[in-house]
């Protein structure tokens, strides 16, 4: 389920900067974006949870380490790009 977020999460993140490129109401893709990213987050913990409960240590210790570094990676460019359109109109309006 977290790949169908995060796949779900990039597309509307893209499709909120062809918005803000076109010139077009890019809000509400903008929060779709980030409330993808943040499902996919939610998902990702879930599955963790999961192993958890069934005591899957070895799948805990695989890929909890190298998801971190991912999920933190991904997530701050998800919400870096997804608000770019906001501060590139505000250093737009002040020209």
């Amino acid at each position: 389920m977290w790949i169908i977020f995060g796949v779900i999460a990039i597309v509307i993140t893209f499709i909120n900067l062809y918005l803000y490129i076109v010139g077009k109401d890019y809000k509400i893709a903008m929060a779709l974006g980030l409330s993808f990213t943040a499902l996919t987050l939610c998902a990702e913990y879930s599955l963790i949870s999961m192993w958890v409960e069934a005591e899957d240590w070895a799948a805990l210790m695989d890929v909890v380490p190298g998801m971190e570094r991912a999920l933190w990676f991904l997530t701050i460019v998800s919400i870096l790009l997804n608000i770019a359109p906001i501060f590139l109109e505000r250093r737009r309006k002040k020209k």
